[in-house]
């Protein structure tokens, strides 16, 4: 099984190191960088070719959303692979990120297990993990 380059755009310090330490620990995945605001992530995932395979987006940062770095890389040749981890997945979130080329959104405070799915997935080459309802 081939390990995952992943990027995560998250701007809280704690949930931050957190989330790599889990993903690290029990997922295929190495965490190559970090951006806690919009500019920062755009700036870094829009390069072509992509840092990573797969960025872990939050919806709220610092400054700037994760909504604006999907619309910065959406349709973007080279771009890669974008699922969204937020406290706020909400109906209306979910299907406006889906829309703007997320493959998933997930909750933070109940989905971490099915983005550890995913990253598995990715990995073992079968493609992304089937959503969850």
């Amino acid at each position: 099984m081939s390990r995952l380059n992943v990027f995560v755009v998250e701007d809280s310090e704690t949930i931050r190191q957190n989330l790599i330490a889990t993903l690290e620990e029990l997922a295929p995945v190495d965490v190559v960088g970090f951006a806690d605001d919009a500019e920062g992530a755009i700036a870094r995932l829009a390069n072509d070719p992509a840092p990573c395979d797969l960025a872990i987006i939050d919806v709220l940062l610092r400054r700037g959303s994760g909504v604006d770095v999907l619309k910065a890389l959406q349709g973007r040749q080279g771009s890669p692979r974008c699922v969204v981890l937020t406290n706020y997945a909400t109906t209306l979130i979910r299907d406006h990120c889906l829309a703007l080329g997320a493959d998933r959104v997930f909750d933070k405070s109940a989905e971490v297990e099915h983005l550890l799915d995913y990253c598995e997935s990715l990995a073992q080459g079968r493609g992304p993990a089937p959503a969850v309802s």
